[in-house]
């Protein structure tokens, strides 16, 4: 039978609480993955996770226990909290009894080329310092959902490992590749695997829907206000507008981001 903590003081509760801040991750190279879709596809994604918090009373289903067992026999450490103390921990106004600390992946463009090997027409997102956490979780989320081979994290503003960017992905974060680069060499890779970069921006005079997006291609989309960076616009292949036919003048990086690749979808299939 599991020892269940009910102390804050916890050496490990203080530790994982710690996690919420981006210092104490960058320096540990640790992160919180919290609920159970998300802790299920860290599994499918081969993700290291050391401590498994869990808290029964705020299970919401009967398969709680079987990714318990799963995260088990991988090594997790198992810890049963009281309710009060993983309210404590959790990032969630409705926590569903599931914490872990996870090892973050640390992937480059080298662990993206060893995943395209043999793949015709790579179909890449590029999002360059996007500062919202939501906004890159849902760009990750739309990635997955169109069928992306990859994402390209470009000089990042948000870290990727932020609990609102876990969240807003819904755990496919850990389900698509998804790798980090600065701007140079990015683009270096590009033009190397000969794959086009295709660059959103309201100035284009082409629409997406009149752009060839066969072949290899990588959508880029950058900062919610300022858009992509004047080198990374310089650099690119083909630029694109979505119109805008109200006072607004542009959308949501997350929803050009959505318009954009399943237009891709649209047009391969």
């Amino acid at each position: 039978m599991r020892e269940t903590l009910t102390s804050l003081q916890n050496p490990k509760i203080k530790q994982a609480v710690k996690l919420n801040e981006r210092r104490e991750r960058n320096q540990t190279g640790l992160f919180i993955i919290e609920g159970y879709r998300e802790l299920l596809r860290a599994a499918d994604g081969h993700v290291v996770v050391k401590t498994l918090f869990i808290c029964p009373e705020f299970f919401l289903g009967t398969n709680e226990e079987d990714l318990i067992l799963r995260f088990g026999k991988t090594g997790a450490d198992i810890v049963t909290c009281d309710p009060r103390v993983f309210e404590k921990l959790s990032y969630r106004d409705r926590p569903d009894g599931l914490i872990g600390v996870a090892v973050q992946m640390k992937r480059d463009l080298s662990y993206l080329k060893e995943k395209l090997l043999g793949k015709k027409d790579p179909f890449l997102v590029l999002a360059e310092s996007i500062e919202k956490p939501g906004n890159l979780g849902t760009i990750l989320r739309s990635a997955d959902a169109a069928g992306v081979d990859g994402v390209i994290v470009c000089d990042r503003c948000t870290d990727i490992y932020n609990p609102n960017v876990v969240r807003a992905s819904v755990g496919t974060l850990f389900t698509v590749p998804v790798v980090e680069s600065s701007s140079a060499d990015l683009i270096d890779w590009l033009r190397s695997e000969q794959i086009r970069m295709v660059a959103a921006t309201p100035a284009a005079e082409q629409e997406f829907t009149r752009v060839d997006m066969s072949g290899g291609i990588a959508i880029a989309v950058g900062t919610e206000q300022l858009g992509l960076s004047a080198f990374l616009m310089g650099t690119a292949d083909v630029k694109v507008r979505i119109p805008m036919h109200g006072t607004a003048d542009s959308l949501n990086v997350a929803t050009a981001t959505t318009l954009l690749l399943y237009e891709v979808v649209r047009q391969r299939s």
